[in-house]
């Protein structure tokens, strides 16, 4: 038998820590170099993280369809052109902030008045340049995941495919593992606009592989009848002979009628937030606490951070495959049961801001094991559409749940721009839970990501108790 499909997987996997490094130049770049330039605040960075999380949320609705109808070869291509072009626009912003606002070069930009008039249109200015780009950015990584899971549905069995999910799903983690050590210094030595564009640029290298390696496993080269036989090897399905555009279609108000979408949606709108508030302000959090990102310690921090993130949630993604195969039990059951286990580990969240002053490497470890937790669940969760729902809906049901996750992600990032500038201007008169000024906000937000996950389950588990596959 072949192996091709894990060569597909690490596809996705290289695809999906693109995503989250162009994802997160801005987090690593604006406290320490473009905040600088430009006269941000906690609010402005909240602002943008904010509409770029709604204008996700949006596009999310229709990329999963778009990837339906276009085919995944097509579909993936498109997404990651858009999104790599989008992330290398960002490097124009400085440029057409200064013709915009007629001030000659970056120094003077610096050295405008905090508070003035002029400094007030230069933050205005940029952050208005730097949401176009993020809504450039926000349209193509929408169709990142509805194109990866479809691919894991099509090239692997249902015992199989939250261990695939697992791995390219790390590819997120890796992606925030590999950002501090190469971001900030890039920013440093060639300035923050050339980080941007070289690791834009990474995006359109992945396309050239994925447009000479990638056909569905019926017509793949690379795939022989034995690795074919083993991939549709689920109980009821037989070797498919036509691709998947042959396929019954459901519409996506059709989607709306079942209980298991509403399930994936609840997964979504009530965890994806808390990744998203992890992946944007940890290196904030950790900046305040005194270990900037352009700091080595710093930069520690987040390489640990996202390296127990990456090893904890791939070993996650192996326990329903152990569920299913030595203890028999159905793969929505055996999800069901692992995700609840991991639903416990953000619950350590909350001691994250306490422990802060006792040392800085606690919340590091607390927030590297809830977002751990995160992935897993995040992995089984996606692996619950392939479950249940045909492969031709898989990428629109897919976009529609992400959209949600992105509506909880503009949520928690708008307010906690708007709550940690609230904060910081009250200091010691706002308090939350015996923790006073700034750091109590962060504290309140570290609460909501300790119990989001063990609600959603339950709510999961309300709607849709038992395995039930949808057939069209």
């Amino acid at each position: 038998m072949t192996k091709f499909r894990w060569v597909i997987c690490a596809l996705l996997f290289f695809a999906t820590t693109v995503n989250y490094l162009d994802r997160q130049v801005l987090s690593l770049t604006w406290k320490d170099f473009i905040a600088l330039d430009f006269h941000w605040n906690d609010k402005d960075y909240g602002n943008i993280t904010a509409i770029f999380s709604i204008f996700y949320a949006f596009i999310s609705l229709f990329a999963g369809k778009f990837i339906d109808w276009m085919g995944t070869k097509k579909g993936y291509i498109w997404a990651i052109v858009i999104w790599s072009v989008g992330a290398c626009l960002h490097a124009a912003c400085g440029w057409a902030t200064m013709a915009l606002t007629g001030i000659a070069d970056m120094e003077s930009l610096r050295a405008v008045e905090k508070g003035s008039q002029i400094a007030l249109m230069v933050s205005s200015t940029s952050v208005w340049l730097f949401l176009a780009c993020r809504i450039i950015l926000a349209t193509g990584e929408a169709g990142n995941f509805p194109a990866a899971i479809k691919v894991t549905a099509e090239y692997f069995p249902k015992k199989d495919r939250a261990y695939a999910t697992s791995i390219f799903n790390a590819g997120a983690s890796v992606g925030a593992l590999v950002a501090p050590l190469s971001i900030p210094l890039l920013a440093k030595n060639m300035g923050w606009e050339m980080a941007f564009i070289i690791i834009g640029a990474i995006g359109f290298v992945w396309a050239g592989f994925w447009l000479f390696l990638y056909s569905s496993p019926s017509q793949s080269k690379y795939v022989n009848k034995e690795e074919l036989a083993y991939i549709e090897s689920d109980k009821g399905e037989t070797v498919e002979t036509k691709p998947d555009k042959k396929e019954p279609k459901m519409s996506l108000l059709d989607c709306f009628k079942y209980r298991q979408t509403w399930a994936f949606i609840v997964g979504k709108l009530m965890t994806d937030g808390v990744w998203w508030f992890f992946l944007f302000w940890a290196p904030a959090y950790f900046s305040e606490l005194g270990y900037p990102s352009s700091s080595g310690m710093g930069q520690a921090l987040i390489f640990v951070l996202y390296l127990i993130v990456t090893v904890v949630s791939i070993l996650g993604g192996y326990l329903p495959k152990l569920f299913v195969e030595k203890m028999g039990m159905n793969p929505y059951a055996g999800r069901m049961r692992a995700m609840l286990m991991f639903a416990f580990l953000p619950i350590f969240a909350m001691f994250a801001q306490p422990l802060a002053s006792t040392s800085v490497w606690w919340p590091c470890i607390i927030i590297g094991l809830a977002g751990a937790g995160h992935q897993a669940w995040s992995a089984n969760l996606y692996s619950t559409i392939g479950d249940m729902f045909p492969k031709s809906a898989i990428a629109t049901i897919t976009g529609i749940g992400t959209m949600f996750g992105g509506l909880c992600s503009f949520a928690i990032n708008k307010y906690s721009g708007k709550l940690f500038t609230y904060a910081e201007e009250l200091g010691e008169q706002f308090t939350f839970f015996g923790v006073s000024g700034k750091p109590a906000g962060y504290m309140m937000v570290f609460c909501y990501c300790a119990v989001a996950y063990l609600l959603a389950w339950c709510i999961m588990k309300l709607l849709v108790p038992k395995y039930k596959l949808i057939e069209l």
